[in-house]
């Protein structure tokens, strides 16, 4: 793709460095997406439950549609569960979600594009471990909730996140309330491209913190101090792997959209007489209507969709620093 006609530039195809202080060779890596493809696709209309939605099947048929049609997914590497089906298998329920999330990053090699969907009800639980801002995490709720209980935004990053090779892509689209950080990703972005700072709490809790809030407030000073700090920790054996364990941070190009901010909700939506999840429409109208986008142009895109029609915020969130110029790939 030639910049030189305004369009956005590929990603770039050796390791990156994390900066803000990070350790030394701390690094991630962008996905060519040229690899494998994989999707799961939850949709959960809750029938017969207080709460029933009606857009949320709805969501995952024109999402792996268009997946298929236009980004190559084969329909036999795509798993959908969704409470239509009559194969007790592919109903949403905790057990068979949680399962397919394994299935979804199973063997999961450099280049390859994983993506997963969900549109349902979501909400927020109080936060046990101390790593949320607001004391709150993010859950969904399989289509048996109410005996089985919710999934944790905590087991979720754990499963489909922690576990990814660098240059590896998931791209998570979460339509459901209070998803703004479903997957727990500690960068977010504005409609400008602009790196959020309140959201860099979820990052560290290791030293890493103080660097990146100095870095935000130009305090060089503080970054200097802090930083070497850490550097110590470090070279005292505080393994690169062991950190990324405790921090939020991968070195896979993790990706999320998310239907609104934690404090807000989706829309249930009915557009041209069909009910959908307002975010997945918007998502594939902004995409189908110019495929070429960077990230931060089509935030804007899928946020344009919604504007005046929808209180709801879009957000877009990943789990390194993401140089939201670049061409949008999947």
């Amino acid at each position: 793709m030639n910049p030189q006609n305004g369009a956005p530039a590929a990603p770039p195809t050796q390791p990156q460095n994390f900066g803000h202080g990070a350790p030394q060779g701390y690094s991630f890596q962008y996905s060519a997406c040229n690899g494998r493809r994989k999707a799961l696709l939850i949709g959960i209309n809750y029938f017969g439950q207080r709460g029933q939605l009606r857009g949320c099947i709805n969501d995952v048929k024109n999402m792996s549609g268009y997946l298929n049609s236009h980004f190559g997914y084969k329909r036999e590497d795509m798993v959908t569960l969704t409470d239509d089906q009559h194969n007790p298998m592919s109903q949403p329920t905790k057990a068979n979600i949680l399962r397919a999330m394994h299935w979804l990053v199973k063997d999961a090699r450099p280049n390859d594009s994983l993506f997963f969907h969900y549109s349902g009800h979501g909400g927020q639980t109080k936060d046990t471990d101390g790593d949320e801002d607001d004391g709150y995490d993010e859950v969904v709720y399989p289509v048996d909730f109410r005996t089985a209980g919710h999934i944790v935004d905590d087991e979720m990053h754990r499963i489909m996140v922690q576990t990814l090779q660098p240059g590896v892509r998931l791209t998570a689209i979460f339509d459901s309330c209070h998803s703004g950080s479903a997957l727990d990703l500690p960068y977010l972005y504005s409609t400008s491209g602009v790196l959020k700072e309140p959201n860099l709490a979820k990052e560290a809790g290791q030293g890493l913190l103080g660097i990146v809030s100095s870095y935000a407030r130009q305090d060089i000073g503080g970054m200097i101090s802090t930083a070497g700090s850490l550097f110590k920790k470090v070279t005292q054996g505080d393994s690169v792997y062991k950190k990324n364990l405790r921090t939020k941070t991968s070195p896979a190009d993790v990706i999320m959209w998310s239907g609104s901010k934690d404090s807000q909700t989706s829309a249930d939506a009915s557009i041209q007489g069909e009910a959908t999840g307002a975010m997945s429409w918007a998502f594939i109208t902004a995409l189908k209507k110019n495929p070429n986008q960077s990230y931060v142009q089509l935030l804007n895109s899928i946020r344009d969709e919604l504007q005046g029609k929808y209180n709801q915020k879009p957000q877009l969130s990943c789990s390194h620093p993401l140089n939201t110029d670049l061409l949008y790939v999947m």
